[in-house]
């Protein structure tokens, strides 16, 4: 009788369906300087840059002359990221230190591991490696014109979380 529980108890527990991971949430970047705040939009999944580490700037290098002013800090980076498989998502990555626009993907490596890649003429791709984010205080997506009198928030604490 034992054995005959323990093995059902077991059935359950594989026909159990799994819970995908959640990209949703603070990701810095790989080299530290930024985090990036990933959150629905709509049916996909967008990030804004949340945080940078120093003065965060201006969108200096957009090829629209218009857009050359607006603030990094509260800029989408990742958007229309829309599910494809189990933990990837594909849609458009915009680099704003050369101010192009790309085709990407992101997808969990593992809960606080997020693989990103870009991709030009669609099979010259690089990407790298996100830490889920544990900062101190929470960073804030800040939108609107900025000015000098205006100072860029920083946080001194963030850090990949614990893995």
């Amino acid at each position: 009788m034992r054995k005959s529980w323990l093995a059902a108890l077991a059935l359950v527990g594989v026909s159990t369906p799994t819970l995908a991971a959640d990209p949703n949430g603070d990701w810095l970047v790989a080299t530290k300087s930024a985090v990036i705040r990933i959150a629905p939009c709509g049916d996909a999944l967008c990030g804004n840059i949340a945080w940078t580490k120093g003065p965060a700037g201006n969108d200096k290098n957009n090829p629209d002359p218009a857009k050359r002013n607006r603030p990094v800090l509260g800029l989408t980076i990742l958007n229309n990221m829309k599910p494809v498989a189990q933990n990837r998502w594909e849609g458009e990555i915009y680099n704003a230190q050369d101010g192009n626009t790309y085709s990407g993907s992101i997808a969990l490596a593992g809960d606080n591991v997020l693989r990103i890649e870009g991709c030009v003429l669609g099979f010259l791709c690089g990407g790298q490696d996100w830490s889920r984010a544990k900062c101190d205080q929470t960073p804030a997506v800040t939108t609107g014109a900025r000015n000098a009198a205006t100072p860029t928030p920083t946080l001194s604490g963030c850090r990949p979380a614990a893995r």
